[in-house]
């Protein structure tokens, strides 16, 4: 199969996989159903750790998304996973919640194409741009509160990344 006949593929990365990574996964899943590009592009999401392999989702990363009406489009069914070299084959997209997990990443690119497909998700908030604010702080270590900064700061990364896809697929 080559490139153009498969879905383009997003993995979101942070440190464990229970938090950031699949609250943003599950964001942009039903971002880019709600743009109808749900049959054409794939989200996925892994941690740079191996820590939390096997476990599910963080319950305040659930409890968050419900809080919101969102609807379970795979966060039951969510695993940690850690992300490996070989996963930039068929990743068109590696967004990192943070600067550690982008460097981390770049450490594990094997070349200048690996690399370049690491982003920041907030590198596609205009407003985090404008204050030079790219990095997402951890909610594993607050309560709600934190959870929803982490909600807030996705939601206003995703238009910017479905709009980056949208183009990528159209070229």
């Amino acid at each position: 199969m080559s490139a153009s006949d498969r879905p383009y593929r997003v993995t979101v990365v942070c440190h464990g996989n229970i938090c950031r990574s699949p609250m943003a996964e599950m964001l942009l899943r039903e971002a880019f159903d709600d743009a109808g590009l749900g049959d054409r592009v794939e989200v996925d999401s892994a941690g740079t750790s191996a820590e939390e392999l096997g476990n599910p989702a963080h319950p305040r990363t659930i409890a968050t998304l419900r809080r919101h009406g969102h609807p379970d489009v795979g966060w039951s069914a969510h695993r940690a996973r850690q992300f490996r070299a070989d996963w930039f084959d068929d990743t068109d997209l590696v967004l990192a919640a943070d600067h550690p997990h982008a460097d981390r990443l770049g450490r594990l690119a094997r070349d200048d194409d690996d690399a370049a497909k690491v982003r920041l998700v907030r590198s596609f908030d205009p407003d985090a741009v404008a204050a030079d604010e790219l990095g997402m702080d951890d909610p594993w270590y607050g309560g709600d509160a934190e959870y929803e900064q982490t909600y807030d700061e996705i939601r206003a990364a995703v238009p910017g990344i479905v709009e980056h896809v949208r183009r990528a697929l159209d070229a």
